[in-house]
């Protein structure tokens, strides 16, 4: 059975992605995908886990094909956002080189950055402030799906989903990421950026008085 922190831990991400990526809609397929049951989040404890630790994960991940999408939350790692970015390509090749090849993408998210609305790629990083440094990890074939979907095609992502089939059916050389961000950027735009900041500063608000509330044994 988990800890009362690691629960807190679980709680406080999924605060993340049901108010920020769900709620403003960052991420086309996140919703789809935690509510078939195709997301995995797994709690990693240790300010410096080992290298073949968290590999040891990504690889478990990798073999379990119905998770599409996962999260390996990092809370107790003392690592700054350039640093974990480090770490991540680190991981990304060690996993790259294994004897089934890339089979999970990856990317780092960290609590500190900031806002930058100069171009799509700049925001990136002010968007994934999750609570504690995360490494989201997505399965390459389903991205490789979600690429080649059409409006009649059956992805793992949900075919109903209007912004989603505008996004792919979008007469565009990019890659679906820059898509995406570039999508975000809009919608940041047009809902404000003191709309986003409020919903990210309540959530760390909520990790701070809840590791605070830890600490002190309640």
């Amino acid at each position: 059975m988990s800890s009362a922190y690691e629960r807190e831990v679980l709680r406080l991400q999924r605060r993340y992605a049901e108010e920020v990526v769900e709620a403003f809609g960052f991420c086309p397929y996140a919703a789809t995908a935690r509510r078939e049951g195709k997301s995995a989040e797994i709690v990693v404890r240790g300010a410096s886990p080992a290298d073949a630790q968290l590999l040891a994960e990504v690889e478990a991940l990798g073999h379990d094909e119905r998770i599409e999408v996962a999260f390996l939350i990092l809370p107790d790692l003392a690592l700054d956002r350039l640093a974990l970015a480090r770490r991540v390509e680190a991981l990304r090749h060690a996993h790259q080189a294994g004897a089934r090849g890339l089979v999970m993408t990856m990317e780092g998210f960290h609590p500190d950055a900031e806002c930058d609305l100069g171009s799509a790629g700049r925001l990136v990083p002010f968007l994934r402030r999750t609570p504690f440094p995360t490494v989201q990890l997505t399965r390459l074939s389903a991205l490789t799906r979600v690429r080649r979907s059409a409006p009649s095609g059956t992805a793992f992502v949900d075919p109903s989903s209007p912004e989603l089939l505008a996004l792919l059916s979008r007469p565009s050389p990019e890659p679906v990421s820059e898509r995406i961000a570039d999508d975000n950027l809009r919608t940041v735009r047009a809902v404000g950026m003191a709309a986003v900041e409020r919903a990210i500063a309540a959530i760390l608000r909520d990790r701070d008085d809840t590791l605070a509330r830890l600490a002190g044994g309640e």
